[in-house]
């Protein structure tokens, strides 16, 4: 099977940066939109087009940790998903994780990395703090991959290889949930394997957790529900549009986010240049554009996610998505 992967002539404009009424910058990227049936209902540029998910893909490797059957509390699954902004609340939950689970940070096969959350990084520091594996924004998956391990009686000293078991166990569970087979296979920033996929079938495969439909999704969706603040931090992007929609969202490195609410519409977005800024914006555009959330609660999130433009002490602009 022949594979495209993400080029320049796939993107079109999803979002515009404006200054005083003029377009300053320019956001090129693609969406996808599909209905719990996986159904195309609305895309931007070209959404067969491969990429990697980066941590997109974490709610479905965490139902292949569920599928193990392995037992989580709900915020261990809720770490199990994170890419959290290593607060001091979310260290101590991994290490607890890892302690419940009868592992140290040692185990940990993450590197050592300051808090994502740049509050988090200055607070840490002023402390006399370092980096660590349990600020890495990755630790609590890690938790989750060497508890699955624990309780299959897997080895745990090489659980990131992409042969081991575990690993083997996950390329199945998303291959089932995009209907589709993962293009090839890389290293995440994080050192676990990652496996590329079409925006479309990562959409897929969101749709399909967030509609709920068995145990291990609902076990999933209650979890993140509950935990909003672990997934990624308090009044930060993912957690905020949780607390509003009450299904599923998250981040992923290089400009990627998903969504997918609870009646099953789920959005995945890719920025082109691996931009940031514009990726909830797009994401929350295209929901509503297709009636899948209210325009109060568009307007609501994004508010809370947009970074304004500023003029001095004033705001003269923002970004206008365009969908």
């Amino acid at each position: 099977m022949s594979h495209h992967w993400l080029d320049a002539g796939d993107a079109a404009v999803v979002a515009e940066l404006i200054r005083d009424e003029q377009t300053e910058s320019i956001h090129h990227g693609v969406v996808a939109v599909v209905d719990r049936e996986g159904t195309l209902l609305l895309e931007r540029g070209n959404a067969e087009a491969i990429v990697y998910p980066r941590s997109t893909l974490k709610p479905v490797q965490a139902i292949a940790l569920l599928e193990t059957g392995l037992e989580l509390s709900p915020l261990e699954l809720t770490l199990s998903t994170a890419s959290h902004c290593g607060s001091r609340r979310h260290r101590d939950a991994v290490a607890h994780f890892l302690e419940a689970h009868g592992f140290s940070e040692s185990a940990l096969g993450c590197p050592e990395d300051w808090p994502l959350g740049p509050a988090e990084r200055a607070e840490l520091a002023a402390e006399g703090g370092t980096p660590s594996r349990l600020a890495m924004n990755c630790s609590g998956k890690h938790a989750g991959f060497l508890a699955a391990c624990s309780h299959s009686g897997w080895r745990t000293e090489d659980y990131l290889s992409l042969g081991h078991p575990l690993q083997q166990a996950i390329v199945d569970t998303i291959t089932r949930y995009a209907d589709e087979p993962p293009a090839l296979s890389s290293t995440d920033g994080c050192g676990a394997p990652l496996h590329a996929l079409s925006l479309r079938g990562l959409a897929r495969a969101i749709a399909r957790v967030s509609t709920a439909e068995t145990e291990h999704e609902q076990r999933l969706v209650s979890a993140v529900r509950a935990n909003a603040w672990a997934i990624d931090g308090e009044g930060r992007d993912n957690t905020v549009t949780i607390e509003t929609l009450g299904g599923i969202a998250k981040i992923g490195a290089e400009g990627l986010v998903v969504i997918g609410t609870p009646d099953g519409v789920a959005v995945a977005v890719k920025i082109l240049d691996g931009s940031m800024r514009a990726t909830s914006l797009v994401a929350l555009g295209a929901l509503e554009s297709v009636g899948a959330i209210s325009a109060r609660d568009a307007a609501s999130l994004s508010a809370r996610v947009a970074h304004p433009v500023m003029g001095g002490d004033h705001i003269i602009g923002g970004l206008k998505v365009r969908i």
